[in-house]
């Protein structure tokens, strides 16, 4: 089996994203005053969730369905 470098991503980011999101949803609101009230953590941790997601998806497929070279059969005489 040969190494996916979607895994690792995929779990870098959806963990990093799940922090964020929970920093954005528990910290004060005046710390947004500044920014015009954009909760920034909030919304970059949900991107990042969904990207780590997306990247496990992605990989998860590949491993069900095999490498595309051994579905390729040659039907020459």
């Amino acid at each position: 089996m040969k190494f996916d470098i979607r895994v690792p991503v995929g779990s870098l980011f959806t963990a990093l994203g799940i922090i964020l999101t929970i920093v954005g949803m528990t910290s004060d609101k005046a710390l947004y005053e500044r920014s015009l009230g954009i909760n920034i953590n909030l919304r970059w941790g949900l991107v990042l969730t969904a990207f780590g997601l997306f990247m496990l998806v992605l990989s998860s497929r590949q491993r069900i369905s095999g490498p595309a070279s051994e579905k390729i059969i040659s039907n020459r005489d």
